[in-house]
């Protein structure tokens, strides 16, 4: 492993240690399981935590990394998240386009259970959210947290452990939906000790950020860094309060949760439209406040304004998750409170896609000429575009049409479609060419044709999205003269086939595209110069002896 050749004989002392304890924790799990759930994910950690030790023990006596390697960047750890992003990509959106395709041929369902829409529906959205996004946001805070601080990650351990740890958690999720273990949530993410194995995890993540800050030799925080703050330190926060469950025994997968009835609901929605908020939005701006002004080779068009933004999105967001519980049991009051702080969060959220937009004054020439800046613009617009609707669909009298419709289905992936995978493939498209020591991508008009098939593919499915939701909406509230409805549910559920079909279509567009990305990246990195650590830049400017 490469990566090992970065960490010094201490270091990989170090992550031996932790190595051989994931494989111990693996051994506790199935020995105290013995069967189910648990049992099998026991045996993955013991199977990473043997593979790891072997890895490391081998490499021991491995020379050891520069001895000026406290005066660089680390982004070996970058380098893997960006992989690791690439490989949820199309795992993510592959079972995305499977189940779409489920909901247009039903009877296409094979026979075994873990084939079925309900056990596979939960791995497509946490293997884009959480999988795809969630790397893509650890690995690019990596390099930008480092650059804007001008300052080496605070230790090589750590960033490994979290790589390392959050995909563990993913891949636990994943195979439990298979399994057929769920917290029965819309969010739900995975068992028990999961979720207290992320904790661990995340925290690690944040104690490292702050740590890297501490020691930055920039006087000055960067906006990105606010932004990224913020995604770690909220998600954590509603990662703890919305699991809080009991287990049956330590022996099992299965809990309790604490939360129950309406009080559970609104946790829920709470948690679910903050991880919009925290996890696919603030996180995702941060990656946009640095990538696009280097890319376009121009500032941000108000720094202030950026900070205002920051500020509005961090406290009118917490509040609007009870916009999703219109007409419940949910206190009519709490139901209205989220409804008006929806609407007041158009103000911040369109005053980041406006001072996205204007940065690109007077390098539009670029952006007619780059895919990979048309990207970001592209995932600036729709930014804009879905904050909107998202403020729009909130207001009660468009909720009753909109809500337990396809619209809905139209409306988030307008925003993990349009925003967050846009502006990260501009992300993977500025990084992987620097990160490899090359000038650009080893196939540039392959950019091209993943631009027109991502904006393509999107644009089919969101209009479908909105067709189906709408007709869904209009069908169920329409009346004949006798006051009876005038369409069965069977006939709304039919009226749906073409919609579904192109929503298929448009999904498989996007996924192609992510495809040809990944294939990109990796024969970048394959035709790499053969140079020692070509990426690991000298720090600017370089530190004092």
């Amino acid at each position: 492993m490469k990566a090992i050749a970065t960490l010094t004989r201490p270091e990989r002392g170090t992550a031996l240690l932790l190595s051989i304890g994931l494989a111990v924790l693996g051994l506790v799990m199935a020995a105290v399981a013995r069967q189910g759930v648990m049992a099998t994910h026991g045996m993955m950690a013991v199977a990473l935590g043997l593979f790891l030790s072997v890895a490391l023990a081998g490499a021991m006596n491995e020379p050891e990394p520069p001895a000026d390697r406290l005066h660089r960047y680390y982004d070996a750890p970058t380098r893997f998240g960006i992989g690791l992003t690439l490989i949820w990509a199309v795992i993510g959106m592959g079972v995305g386009v499977w189940v779409a395709a489920l909901l247009y041929w039903p009877e296409g369902t094979p026979p075994w259970p873990w084939t079925s829409f309900g056990r596979l529906r939960p791995v497509h959205t946490s293997g884009v959210i959480f999988g795809f996004g969630g790397n893509a946001l650890i690995a690019t805070s990596f390099h930008v947290l480092q650059r804007t601080s001008r300052a080496r990650l605070a230790d090589s351990v750590s960033p490994w452990f979290i790589l390392i740890g959050f995909n563990l958690f993913c891949l636990w999720a994943a195979s439990g939906y298979l399994m057929g273990s769920t917290q029965s949530k819309e969010y739900a993410e995975a068992e028990w000790y999961a979720d207290i194995w992320l904790v661990v995890v995340w925290v690690t993540y944040f104690v490292l950020y702050i740590r890297t800050l501490a020691r930055r030799n920039e006087p000055h925080i960067y906006v990105a860094n606010w932004y990224y703050m913020a995604f770690i330190l909220v998600v954590a926060m509603l990662h703890i309060v919305n699991n809080i469950a009991l287990p049956v025994n330590l022996g099992t997968a299965e809990s309790f949760p604490v939360w129950a009835g309406v009080q559970d609901a609104m946790i829920q929605w709470w948690y679910g439209h903050n991880a919009v908020a925290f996890f696919l939005t603030a996180g995702f701006l941060g990656m946009l406040y640095y990538f696009l002004p280097v890319r376009s080779g121009r500032p941000i068009w108000s720094y202030r304004l950026s900070i205002i933004s920051f500020w509005g999105i961090v406290f009118f967001y917490i509040w609007v998750g009870s916009h999703h519980l219109h007409y419940t049991a949910l206190p009519y009051w709490v139901q209205t409170l989220g409804m008006t702080f929806s609407v007041m969060l158009l103000v911040p959220s369109w005053a980041s896609a406006g001072n996205a937009i204007a940065t690109l004054n007077g390098a539009w020439h670029k952006v007619r000429d780059d895919a990979t800046l048309r990207f970001m613009f592209v995932a600036a617009v729709f930014y804009g575009l879905s904050t909107f609707e998202g403020s729009f669909l909130a207001i009660r009298p468009v909720n009753s049409l909109s809500h337990y419709t396809d619209w809905t289905v139209g409306h988030v992936h307008s925003g993990t479609l349009g925003w967050v995978a846009m502006i990260v493939f501009g992300a993977i498209y500025t990084l992987v060419p620097q990160l490899s020591g090359r000038e650009t991508m080893a196939w540039p008009r392959a950019i091209e044709w993943h631009f027109w098939l991502a904006v393509g593919g999107t644009l089919i499915y969101v209009v479908s999205m909105w067709n189906a939701g709408i007709t869904q909406g209009l069908m169920w509230r329409a009346y004949d003269e006798g006051g009876a409805l005038s369409y069965s549910f069977i006939e709304t559920v039919e009226a749906m086939a073409p919609y579904y079909l192109l929503r298929t279509i448009g999904g498989g567009m996007f996924l192609t595209g992510a495809i040809l990305c990944a294939l990109n990246c990796r024969a970048t990195f394959r035709d790499a110069p053969a140079l020692p650590d070509t990426s690991e830049r000298p720090l600017s400017p370089q530190p004092a002896e």
